[in-house]
């Protein structure tokens, strides 16, 4: 192939259209001059262009105003306090945060090494340097994009506060506004402390006191010339230029500045010889400590953290950076004991075959406040914010649902606890009880501490779903419309709930009716101390009545005494509550999850247990009863201890047949109650009696009184003669 000759004919082709074309071309070009001049579009695009410099321009000094710098040192000083709901502290949020240096405390060879590398003309501008900024322009007019460079250590400090590190024109508008803002607030040694405090230096170290700990073993005012340069030397990237990971790179890096240090007027060159030939790997030494052991209580913080973010919106790197307090319900004794339960392998299924830890997660509230005491969000090693199947998770929650979609409503429409329900399979919907078996009839305390099947279908259906569905959504189930079925009485859930919505649930048997919305967070005070969020008086929903509660807890205490929860009742102690378990999708015998809920008037407790992938080879066996059960018992065993005594105000429905009877009225004979009938009745009698007698008494004594004065004037007349008799 001539690909000369090829080439050739392009050419030709290519200049016959030029020329062709060339005419329009000139053409169209005449006619866009005479429209651009005709309308003025460079005027209208100059006056465009300005006003969008003047809305960004406006929208940036908002944003700039919006951002409170005011708390920006009392933020960078204090660490993220947890407290309990005795207002003690629990425990401390680390971030990107170390221990905090004065300005005293920093050495002045820091300083000047930072200065003179980072911003050589910190002490003279207002925030932003026109110069840094024009190189930073060119950088990326010649590199097609942002390069970095042209921030001043002010800028530095607004990016690494409030700001994420991308590079783009919008953050760096955004950190020259916020630079001036700062300026405005605060001398410039505090800018450049806080900056110091608040830069990272590599290995997980923050701030310069914690950087000389890590790599010299000293605190930062008293490092040599050469540590100085080292540490600031770090700024530029911490990774490649720290010596424990980059030994040779950062004696390099160390050169670099203690020269520009020279060149800055802050050292001369004899001092620059002598501290560059220093071997810099015989100086390291870490006697650094990071600061995580606040974490105590690592799966209640991480549900603060996901509450506070979640649920009021704050950002996760302020929160744990910017010195808030968090005070909570936190009930650090029902937490240590929920913790040691769950760091007992004992109190667990065995592993699976290849090692899969069976997961499990509990939750203690408190009924009256809706506030949880205590929680742990799954077995094994924690993660940071890592799954949590405590508040996190949506399983199934088996036949704990017959009390909300089903008994509640029935109660409310009617029935009693002694109401005779159907026991026996029904064409609308193909259920069987756990046994296989069923009787026919049976009274609704029995159905329920039995956890029957067929009977909760059969009250749903003559309730109503619509009555089911909607007060399942009343006491804070999450339902879709798909779980409007005849299912929903044996918790047959498209997407399911967790622990802690469960056991918020479940306290409004414990509290009259009342359900509140479960929460970690009471109160989030500022560095400032300012009150940003108050939840320390929540507000409740009226779900059901106290008798319908009283008539459910009434039966719910069967459960333990009498019923599906017998192996787990905790030793010296009364619970009601209600066992729950759902079936594996390939095995009806076997088990995906397993629930018990339990409460006393002062506490709930919900512990949730299954594999975190359920298979062939990953399923539980036997009852709740058997397997969370003995979790569920462990804990009520360790944390009941130490909650509030207080009896129930309704006696077991098992022991009185069916009847709700005060507690306190029940378990006495007839010859008992006639006893003290007849001993009431002699009572008011010898009260009656002596009533009686105080009359008689009273009338004697008024009696004896008006003698006792007729005599007393019979004598005084007397008397009175007698004198007169003795005058004659």
């Amino acid at each position: 192939m001539d690909f000369q000759k090829i080439w050739q004919k392009v050419k030709s082709a290519l200049k016959t259209f030029w020329i062709w074309i060339k005419p329009y071309l000139i053409r169209f070009h005449h006619a866009r001059k005479r429209i651009w001049k005709k309308y003025h579009v460079n005027k209208i695009l100059l006056l465009l262009t300005l006003v969008v410099v003047l809305v960004t321009s406006i929208y940036l000094f908002y944003l700039a105003k919006s951002v409170n710098v005011e708390t920006l040192q009392s933020s960078l000083k204090q660490s993220t306090e947890i407290y309990d709901q005795k207002n003690e502290q629990a425990g401390t949020l680390y971030g990107q945060k170390g221990t905090y240096a004065e300005g005293d405390q920093i050495s002045p060879y820091i300083k000047d090494a930072v200065v003179s590398t980072e911003d050589r003309s910190f002490y003279e501008h207002h925030g932003f340097d026109i110069k840094g900024i024009a190189r930073a322009a060119v950088g990326t007019l010649t590199r097609g994009r942002i390069t970095g460079g042209g921030s001043t250590i002010t800028q530095q400090l607004a990016k690494n506060a409030y700001l994420s590190l991308d590079q783009t024109l919008e953050r760096k508008a955004k950190e020259l506004f916020m630079a001036i803002e700062i300026e405005k607030k605060y001398s410039k040694d505090e800018i450049l402390t806080m900056y110091l405090n608040n830069a990272y230096f590599g290995n997980g170290v923050w701030g310069v006191q914690d950087a000389a700990r890590k790599y010299f073993g000293v605190d930062a005012n008293q490092v040599t010339i050469g540590e100085a340069a080292t540490i600031a030397g770090m700024l530029k990237g911490p990774s490649i230029y720290n010596p424990i990971d980059n030994l040779e790179n950062a004696t390099n890096r160390r050169n670099t500045v203690l020269n520009v240090m020279v060149d800055n007027g802050k050292l001369d060159a004899a001092q620059e010889q002598q501290e560059a030939q220093v071997d810099l790997g015989s100086l390291l030494n870490d006697t650094y400590t990071a600061g995580d052991a606040g974490y105590k209580y690592p799966f209640y913080f991480d549900a603060i953290i996901d509450e506070a973010v979640d649920r009021y919106g704050l950002n996760e790197k302020d929160l744990l950076n910017k010195g808030y307090k968090i005070y909570t319900a936190l009930d650090q004794n029902y937490q240590q004991q929920m913790e040691a339960v769950y760091a007992n392998n004992y109190n667990f299924p065995a592993n699976a075959a290849d090692g899969a830890m069976p997961q499990s997660a509990s939750v203690a509230l408190d009924p009256k406040t809706g506030g949880v005491e205590a929680l742990v969000g799954r077995r094994g090693e924690h993660v940071f914010r890592g799954y949590n199947f405590a508040t996190q998770m949506k399983r199934s929650p088996g036949s704990t649902m017959k009390p909300l979609s089903v008994y509640a409503p029935a109660l409310e429409a009617g029935y009693k606890p002694d109401s005779i329900l159907q026991d026996v399979p029904q064409e609308y919907y193909d259920a069987k009880n756990y046994s296989g078996t069923y009787q026919g009839e049976v009274p609704m305390y029995q159905a329920i501490a039995q956890s029957l099947n067929l009977p909760a279908v059969w009250t749903l259906h003559e309730i109503g779903l619509d009555k089911g569905y909607n007060k399942a959504k009343e006491f804070g189930i999450p339902l879709e419309k798909s779980d409007k079925y005849y299912g929903l009485a044996l918790g047959g859930l498209e997407n399911g709930t967790s622990p802690m919505q469960m056991a918020a649930a479940y306290g409004a048997f414990a509290n009259q009716g009342r359900v509140y919305k479960p929460h970690l967070i009471t109160k989030i005070i500022d560095s400032t101390g300012a009150v940003i969020e108050d939840n320390s008086d929540p507000k409740y929903e009226q779900v059901i009545s106290k008798e319908v509660a009283d008539s459910m807890t009434s039966m719910l205490l069967g459960t333990f005494s009498n019923g599906t929860a017998v192996q787990a009742a905790p030793a010296g102690y009364t619970m009601a509550g209600k066992t729950g378990t759902t079936e594996t999708n390939f095995d009806a015998t076997k088990v995906n999850d397993q629930w018990i809920i339990g409460y006393t008037p002062n506490i709930v407790i919900s512990t949730w247990l299954g594999f975190e992938k359920t298979s062939e080879t990953h399923y539980l066996s036997g009852t709740s009863g058997d397997e969370v059960g003995m979790v569920f018992k462990a804990e009520a065993e360790s944390l009941l201890p130490y909650a509030k005594q207080s009896s129930f105000n309704v006696a077991d429905a098992y022991a009185t047949g069916g009847q709700v009877v005060p507690a306190d009225e029940f378990g006495q004979s007839n010859e008992d109650k006639q006893w003290q009938e007849d001993l009431k009745n002699i009572g008011d009698k010898a009260t009656e009696g002596l009533n009686g007698f105080g009359e008689k008494a009273k009338e004697g004594m008024q009696q004896f009184g008006e003698k006792a004065k007729e005599g007393f004037n019979q004598l005084k007349d007397k008397g009175i003669q007698w004198f007169q008799d003795q005058g004659n």
